[in-house]
């Protein structure tokens, strides 16, 4: 079934595109031999939390534990093990600001292939030094993936290296869709598989995979509301290219789809939803505090969707955490905002009588309502205030929207007046 609404350049020729080639079930059981010994069998674990908000059984697919912290060396070394002598003598070259270039580096360091990545400048830190640890020659240029993009492929022109792309190749797709093999035998009997998307590699071959063997299965992509290129393409019934794809999901922020995961995305995925960047928070905070798993944001985004819309999944549900390389400092910035997104957080601007003792009495009254103080402002001079009084203004941390009307209410009960 098509995929029919919503989770790079749009080239014009007179001739027609050539035919792609598109993997085969046959293709995704041969990348699993190749993949023995070298990926793990990541774990599947079940999730009480998201079962009884879906009611039915939830199980996340933990490709976030999986080596290099993505299911990307899946499909880098089924792609790299795939080139012939003479290829792999002349090395390998990839463009990424993570996932992908640690997977590319491991993958040709474990095939005794010479590697060279491109990084953005200002790249996460982490992500450079571990690419590097892996084996690759680390080179960084440009502001956004586009340029990392170019140089990558000036190098393979001018050097003779394969260029290896993220998600736009046979092999690539292949080796990602055994993932999808995994999920049928961790979870016979799953009613739909949810997987984030970017170029679309990913949920093309868990696609190809479970619905060669399980047509009955529904499979949903989902991608970030700012990053969301397949709708139109599916719309348009071709990959169309967005002008400024924008979302804290660095792992499904591309701008045009793959031409080879476009066509098994556009016949076998059953629906692409979106999912907004605040859900996205709550989602990456849901696996921290429940399942006790660091997940990126973009691994993150199928639990989104089942936090957006819980009645729409049929079970067992499988949700795929794709990766879990999340930089330390957006991982802070990520799980603020999630906590705000989910109602933990409240913002507060009050008046009260300007004496001694006044603001131990307002936080004892905090206390009590078990609400815990992050900031607090104590203004005497503003101009607007009364001569005995002062305003405070405060930052507290809460369970959640149900207890922020709680507190609410015992500030006002306590003869406090709480300012728009």
């Amino acid at each position: 079934m098509a995929a029919t609404h919503g989770c790079d350049a749009d080239h014009k020729s007179a001739s027609p595109p050539a035919p792609v080639r598109a993997p085969s079930l046959d293709d995704v059981r041969t990348a699993r031999k190749m993949l023995s010994g070298v990926s793990r069998v990541t774990a599947m674990e079940g999730s009480r939390h998201l079962s009884r908000l879906v009611g039915a059984p939830v199980h996340l697919k933990c490709e976030n534990l999986q080596r290099t912290g993505s299911f990307k060396l899946r499909g880098a070394y089924v792609r790299i093990a795939g080139l012939s002598a003479p290829e792999r003598a002349a090395g390998v070259v990839a463009a990424s600001a993570g996932n992908h270039a640690q997977g590319v580096a491991l993958a040709a360091s474990l095939l005794g292939v010479r590697s060279t990545v491109f990084m953005p400048v200002g790249a996460p830190l982490p992500k450079v030094a571990a690419t590097r640890e892996y084996g690759a020659e680390v080179r960084t240029h440009g502001q956004v993936v586009d340029e990392t993009l170019h140089a990558a492929q000036e190098y393979a022109r001018a050097t003779g290296a394969v260029f290896i792309h993220p998600f736009d190749h046979p092999d690539v797709v292949a080796g990602q869709g055994t993932v999808g093999l995994e999920i049928l035998e961790q979870c016979p009997d799953v009613g739909t598989v949810v997987v984030g998307m970017g170029g679309g590699g990913l949920a093309a071959g868990i696609a190809l995979a479970v619905k060669a063997l399980r047509p009955e299965v529904r499979v949903v992509g989902v991608q970030a509301e700012g990053a969301a290129a397949y709708p139109p393409s599916l719309a348009a019934g071709r990959p169309v290219a967005l002008a400024a794809p924008a979302t804290m999901a660095d792992g499904i922020k591309v701008g045009r789809p793959g031409d080879v995961p476009f066509k098994i995305v556009g016949d076998l995925v059953d629906e692409v939803r979106t999912v907004t960047e605040d859900a996205l928070s709550r989602a990456l905070l849901l696996c921290l505090e429940r399942a006790k798993l660091v997940v990126e944001p973009a691994g993150a985004s199928p639990v989104a969707a089942l936090l957006t819309d819980p009645d729409a999944f049929r079970g067992p549900v499988v949700a795929v955490l794709s990766g879990g390389n999340v930089d330390p400092l957006l991982l802070q910035q990520v799980l603020r905002h999630g906590m705000a997104a989910a109602g933990r957080y409240l913002s507060l601007r009050l008046r009260l009588t300007d004496r001694p003792g006044s603001l131990a009495t307002l936080l004892g009254v905090l206390s009590e309502a078990d609400a815990n103080v992050l900031d607090v402002s104590h203004a005497r001079t503003d101009p607007r205030l009364g001569l005995r009084e002062a305003e405070v203004e405060l930052r507290l941390e809460t369970q959640g929207p149900v207890h922020c009307e709680e507190v609410r209410k015992v500030i006002r009960e306590a003869g406090y007046t709480v300012m728009p």
